[in-house]
């Protein structure tokens, strides 16, 4: 039978828009009794092989893992990809795509929030990105709180950086279809994230579920820090529903502005396929001590 694991399975870190490095991601989620960890940096890569090395260091199972920014019904959607072999050329071509994008969109927004009174955006944002090609909103989020001109990350998004605000720039991402082949093809499982969060409709979200199955989709976040407790529940009922396994991650970003801690997410529901079922052999095993 496999193995059962307080898992965390959905954060990021300093190679992205995480405010930790992989070693001290892997180092919070031990003390908090994380069993089983992967860091999921946006359409990036690069952290995989030190925070595999700190996982290893801490006694952690690791997965290795990616969240990729997928376009749908004039949403971006994140589709996490579990497992992936990250030397895949498939994958690792279709994320330098997604990253080459982002450095245009970004300049823009810089063009379009100096438009209404708020200068040097753009290089602002700049100075918290380990990164410059991953360069995201939420960067010029902690640009815009520290210079005051809001006062958390939340307020930042409502009148700035969310659709029609004077900072939102539209941006097209993969296609669906795309983001779950490319972690398909590198031996991972998808993994529908945080579906909660998105705000559809039942016509959308059942459109965007049956695409997601359709292309070979295999696991949702049901347990996520982007849910409220009562959407655990509605999220376990569709993966039974669809037959899909069920994921759990903290979504961790930062200790000041996460509303999870890493490794802080309740238990499973009962009933539910834990998604590792379907990585037993791509689960990277902690050394013997």
């Amino acid at each position: 039978m496999p193995a059962r694991f307080h898992a965390d399975l959905h954060c990021h870190s300093t190679f992205s828009d995480g405010t930790l490095t992989p070693a001290q991601l892997a180092q919070r989620a031990r003390t908090a009794g994380v069993t089983l960890w992967a860091l999921t940096d946006h359409d990036e890569l690069a952290g995989i092989p030190a925070a595999q090395q700190a996982a290893a260091a801490q006694g952690l199972d690791f997965l290795t893992g990616v969240e990729i920014s997928v376009s749908f019904a004039q949403a971006c959607v994140h589709i996490v990809g579990l497992g992936v072999d990250p030397a895949h050329p498939a994958l690792q071509q279709g994320l330098a795509d997604l990253r080459n994008s982002r450095g245009p969109r970004a300049q823009e927004m810089g063009r379009q929030l100096e438009a209404v009174g708020i200068p040097n955006a753009y290089e602002g944002a700049l100075r918290y990105v380990g990164n410059p090609a991953l360069i995201s909103r939420t960067h010029f989020a902690r640009h815009l709180v520290e210079t005051g001109v809001c006062k958390d990350i939340p307020e930042v998004f409502k009148h700035y950086l969310a659709d029609g605000k004077p900072g939102h720039v539209p941006q097209r991402w993969a296609s669906l279809q795309e983001a779950v082949g490319w972690i398909t093809q590198a031996q991972g499982v998808a993994v529908m994230a945080h579906p909660a969060r998105y705000g559809f409709t039942a016509n959308e979200e059942h459109a965007l579920f049956s695409s997601f199955c359709a292309c070979g989709g295999q696991a949702v976040e049901v347990v996520t820090g982007s849910h409220a407790p009562h959407e655990y529940a509605t999220y376990a009922a569709l993966a039974r529903e669809l037959g899909l396994a069920a994921s759990r991650g903290s979504d961790f970003h930062s200790p000041q502005e996460s509303k999870i801690d890493l490794g802080g997410l309740p238990p499973d529901l009962p009933g539910l396929q834990p998604v590792w079922d379907l990585l037993q052999d791509r689960i990277v095993r902690a050394p013997a001590p």
